[in-house]
């Protein structure tokens, strides 16, 4: 009865332990994935707020950049300062406009991956502008809102209409008020560097977006070896479809956790 009583309290513990690794978050074993949001024009850092605590869940560092949208130039430099506070690997994910942060800023030798969701990914000496060139205005950005000083904001109207249709009214709302200005020149502002000939890159487009014309998306994805996804969605993907983008991030770390070993 004693040996038998032994036998039981050791399955017990064994199969407390199995349960304790298998309940653990996905990375919490190792040197923790760092992964640094960047949000696009038009937005501010809360534009990942439905991300954050999803990725937060899976045991990855979450960082998100508040950029200053005064130049290309700057808020590259916001970047490189979240990359070097970090230890360990890390994923630059970038929205819209910071599509072409990331694609700077990610040559970056602690940089492992891109996601880009809904966003530029110039070749180098190429800018957002250029790349828009070929493919129709799109309805979003026919009537921006410029001040003197050459800072472009979106109307609560087209936020909530081109921007972020798929979100609820009041998320909307909250879009338009914490909006960041951003200067026009910016979009005419090529890249020095195309961190994605180097690094394994994600793409995540919208079907239903209407700041950037999807068929860009798809030249993109060539362009750049990325693996896409495409959701029904509008051109805020993070905010309308969290759960669908926060599992091609985790999908990334996966994989540079793989190539690691």
């Amino acid at each position: 009865m004693k040996s038998f009583k032994v036998w039981s309290l050791k399955l017990t513990l064994l199969f407390a332990a199995i349960c304790a690794t298998y309940s653990r978050p996905a990375f919490a074993q190792t040197v923790p994935t760092t992964v640094i949001l960047v949000h696009g024009a038009f937005a501010d850092g809360s534009s990942w707020n439905r991300v954050i605590p999803l990725l937060q869940a899976q045991g990855l560092k979450v960082v998100a950049v508040q950029l200053p949208l005064s130049s290309l130039a700057a808020d590259v430099a916001a970047t490189k300062r979240a990359i070097t506070a970090q230890t360990g690997p890390i994923i630059l994910v970038g929205h819209s406009w910071a599509g072409v942060v990331i694609t700077e800023a990610g040559v970056d030798d602690r940089v492992k991956a891109l996601v880009y969701v809904s966003a530029f990914a110039p070749s180098e000496g190429q800018s957002a502008g250029e790349m828009g060139k070929p493919y129709p205005t799109p309805p979003g950005l026919l009537h921006p809102i410029a001040d003197s000083s050459g800072y472009l904001t979106l109307s609560p109207g087209d936020i909530a209409k081109h921007f972020a249709p798929d979100v609820p009214a009041a998320e909307s709302n909250l879009l338009a008020v914490t909006q960041g200005p951003i200067r026009a020149a910016n979009f005419d502002e090529p890249v020095s560097a195309a961190a994605w000939k180097t690094k394994p890159s994600w793409l995540i487009a919208g079907e239903q977006d209407q700041m950037i014309d999807p068929a860009l998306y798809k030249a993109e994805a060539e362009k750049i070896h990325a693996k896409a996804t495409w959701l029904v969605s509008s051109h805020v993907p993070m905010l309308s479809h969290p759960d669908a983008v926060t599992a091609v991030i985790v999908e990334a770390a996966h994989s540079i956790a793989r190539s690691s070993r």
